[in-house]
């Protein structure tokens, strides 16, 4: 998978680049790296559109692996590719890229548990929600 463009990527978005969002060399800090990521995974697991989270639970990151590729920059926007690569019994791995003018900045790789609020325990997947995390597999 280290050859994905975005247009592998079943799930795709983005997100401006701030000027705040740079450090003192003038490239955006690494610590917004993982609010991109961000970024692309809560636009599809939250989304009440696909029916994924039901209310009364939330994801937490169990696992995240980022690898920096090259430096981004502002101005500019900041493209997000999101895939899912296994579904578990209550946990979900999550493929993401970053991209910025067709070259990819970053990759990386979340595990992320589905977890009843009240509680806080893991909680297995619908089959709705599995259902349609299927049609994410990259």
């Amino acid at each position: 998978m280290s050859h994905l463009k975005l247009s592998d990527f079943p799930l795709r978005t983005f997100d401006k680049i701030r000027y705040a969002d740079t450090d003192r060399q003038g490239h955006v800090n690494n610590a917004q790296f993982s609010t991109f990521i961000e970024t692309g995974r809560v636009e599809a697991l939250y989304n009440t559109e696909f029916g994924i989270l039901k209310n009364g639970f939330s994801f937490v990151i169990a696992s995240l692996n980022l690898d920096f590729q090259a430096e981004l920059r502002w101005p500019g926007t900041v493209e997000i590719g999101t895939g899912v690569t296994r579904i578990g019994t209550s946990s979900i791995t999550l493929k993401q890229y970053l991209y910025q003018n067709d070259l990819c900045v970053a990759t990386a790789e979340t595990v992320i548990v589905h977890v009843d609020n009240e509680t806080t325990k893991g909680s297995p997947l619908s089959n709705s929600a599995k259902e349609q995390l299927e049609k994410w597999i990259l």
